[in-house]
C-alpha cells in the first residue's frame, strides 16, 4: 500500500477544493476505490472524506420527483418506500447489484463514478487505456467476454458496471454537482458519462475539483416498470445484458416506452429513436423486432462477447413481452 493523507471534508466546498489537488480523490464508502488501491491501480496520494457531510437524505422535490442525497446509500434507496412505490425500476436495480454487504456502505455517487471491471483494468501485467493512456487494450485480442458491443472504440472496449445508472438512465435523472469555485450546475445523465474515443481514461463531464451532491429523478412516467439483469448466476455478478424499462400500453398498443441498456457499453446505453419506434405501435414481436434492429444498429462482438447481442435481442423481448401483458 502506497502512503496517503487522510482527511474529513468539514464542507463540500471544502471537499471540492481539497479534490482539485493532483493525487486527490474522493472516499465515501470506499466499495470501489479500495479494492482499486490495493491493486495499486488507483494510487491517490490525499483521501478526502465526504461521508460525513450533510448528504445522505432523500427528499421530496415540489414538481414531484426526488433529490437523492450523493452519500445515501444503496439499500437505503432501493428500501425508502418513495423509490419503492414510484421508481420501481431504480429499487430492483439497486437490489440486483453487488451484495447486501456492499449494498450498506455503497454510496450514490460512489456507484455513478465507479470504475470497470474488465481484467485487464485491474491487471497491471497487461496493458489498458483507461489505466494507463496510450499502453493499449489487451481485452480486443483477449478475454473480452464481458466486454462492449456498442459504444467502445479501438482504444477500449470496456463496459460501465453499474445497475443502478442504468436505470436512473431510463428515468432521465440529472446530477448535481458543486466545484471548487462553490458554483454547482446540474448535468442530465445523457451527458454525464463519455463515449472511449481516444480517451478512454476521460469517463464522466466532471470537471477538475467537481462533486456529486446529489441526484434528481423527475416525477415518476406513466407505465410499467421492469429491470431485467440477465447474468452468469443469480447474485453478486455484473450484467451480461441488463434492460430498465418504463412502457405503457393500453388497447394492444405501446404509448410510451423508456428502454435503457447495461452490460452493452461504457456507459447506460439508450436509443431515442428505437423507443420512438415503438409508440403508436400494436403490441407484437415484429415490431419488438423494429425497435432491438435500432438499439443494436452499429453493435460489433470482439470473438468472446458475440452472443450478448442476440442475448440482448432476446432480453428486449422478453421484458417488452412482460410490459405489455393485457
Amino acid at each position: 500500500m502506497k502512503a496517503f493523507i487522510y482527511e474529513r471534508a468539514a464542507s463540500i466546498q471544502q471537499a471540492a477544493a481539497a479534490l482539485a489537488a493532483p493525487g486527490a480523490k474522493i472516499i465515501a464508502g470506499g466499495t470501489n476505490l479500495l479494492d482499486l488501491m490495493k491493486l495499486q491501480v488507483e494510487t491517490p496520494t490525499r483521501l478526502v472524506d465526504i461521508s460525513r457531510l450533510p448528504l445522505d437524505r432523500i427528499e421530496d422535490t415540489p414538481d414531484g420527483g426526488l433529490r437523492i442525497g450523493a452519500t445515501v446509500r444503496n439499500s437505503d434507496l432501493a428500501a425508502d418506500l418513495r423509490v419503492r412505490r414510484r421508481y420501481g425500476v431504480l429499487s430492483r436495480a439497486l437490489l440486483a447489484g453487488a451484495s447486501a454487504q456492499l449494498r450498506n456502505k455503497a454510496t450514490t455517487g460512489g456507484n455513478l463514478l465507479q470504475r470497470t471491471r474488465c481484467g485487464y483494468f485491474y491487471d497491471l501485467t497487461q496493458p489498458c487505456n483507461k489505466r494507463e493512456p496510450g499502453s493499449g487494450c489487451a481485452a480486443l485480442g483477449g478475454s473480452n467476454r464481458m466486454l462492449a458491443v456498442l459504444g467502445a472504440s479501438t482504444q477500449c472496449i470496456a463496459t460501465h458496471p453499474s445497475d443502478m445508472a442504468v436505470a436512473m438512465r431510463a428515468l432521465d435523472a440529472s446530477i448535481e454537482a458543486v466545484g471548487a469555485d462553490g458554483r454547482a450546475r446540474t448535468i442530465p445523465i445523457a451527458e454525464f458519462y463519455r463515449l472511449p474515443g481516444a480517451t478512454p481514461n476521460v469517463e464522466t463531464s466532471l470537471r477538475t475539483g467537481e462533486i456529486i451532491t446529489s441526484v434528481t429523478l423527475p416525477p415518476p412516467p406513466p407505465g410499467v416498470q421492469i429491470y431485467r439483469k440477465v447474468r452468469d448466476r443469480a447474485s453478486y455478478a455484473f450484467a451480461l445484458v441488463s434492460v430498465a424499462a418504463v412502457v405503457a400500453a393500453s388497447g394492444g398498443r405501446i404509448r410510451s416506452a423508456r428502454l435503457a441498456f447495461g452490460g452493452l457499453a461504457p456507459r447506460p446505453w439508450r436509443v431515442p429513436r428505437g423507443e420512438e419506434s415503438l409508440v403508436g405501435r400494436e403490441v407484437s414481436g415484429g415490431n419488438f423486432d423494429i425497435a432491438a434492429d435500432l438499439v443494436l444498429a452499429g453493435a460489433q462482438g470482439h470473438g468472446g462477447n458475440d452472443f450478448k447481442i442476440p442475448l440482448a435481442r432476446r432480453t428486449l423481448h422478453n421484458v417488452l413481452a412482460q410490459a405489455t401483458e393485457a
